[in-house]
């Protein structure tokens, strides 16, 4: 059965509708994949442990924490900047501090400057990779493993850079299902 001109014309139009909109959905996953792999972004990398080659070269690492609007915890790194040989395994903290009366739930976004850096500056375990829940009243500190990819001094761009910014952005998210329920819990008990 042939489409007539107003149908055909209907068909196209939703089809095109329906294509656009895959595409929309599809952007983001494949923009965070497109992030990770290239480091584009300032989007850093994710290793399992710091390569074998350590060179002399030294890079200073900074770091900065911002939170989002709302956002009631206290954040920001334990030091300002460190110095570290390019392969070399550094460890820094960063202080949280809800000072509510209420449990907070929050995530950290993160990027590196200068973006050039963004695929040589690899984690191997940080407090951003998990959600984390600060009761009332509670302080951590929490770590993040890195190093700094022996092949940046071979990149075109990335081998003048001497200094890297790692920045860290806390939001808060909905509280966890299980601790949800004891807030809720603990309210109906003292009420």
């Amino acid at each position: 059965m042939a489409l007539s001109g107003p149908q055909k014309t209907v068909a196209q139009t939703v089809g095109v509708v329906v294509l656009m909109g895959s595409l929309a959905w599809a952007s983001v996953p494949f923009y965070d994949w497109f992030c990770r792999v290239t480091g584009f972004g300032g989007t850093t990398g994710v290793a399992a442990t710091a390569p074998e080659d350590i060179l002399d070269r030294k890079v200073t690492i900074r770091f900065d924490a911002s939170k989002a609007k709302g956002m009631e915890w206290e954040f920001k790194p334990v030091a300002r900047e460190m110095e570290v040989r390019i392969g070399e395994t550094g460890l820094a903290f960063y202080e949280a501090y809800n000072p509510t009366d209420r449990p907070i739930a929050g995530q950290a976004s993160y990027n590196v400057t200068p973006y050039s850096a963004g695929g040589y500056f690899q984690k191997i375990a940080c407090f951003c990779f998990e959600e984390q829940v600060l009761q009332p009243g509670e302080r951590v500190e929490m770590p993040v493993t890195f190093f700094v990819d022996p092949e940046m001094v071979e990149d075109l761009e990335a081998k003048y850079v001497h200094t890297i910014t790692l920045s860290y952005t806390f939001y808060e998210i909905d509280l966890p299902e299980g601790v949800a329920a004891l807030e809720t819990q603990a309210d109906i008990t003292t009420n």
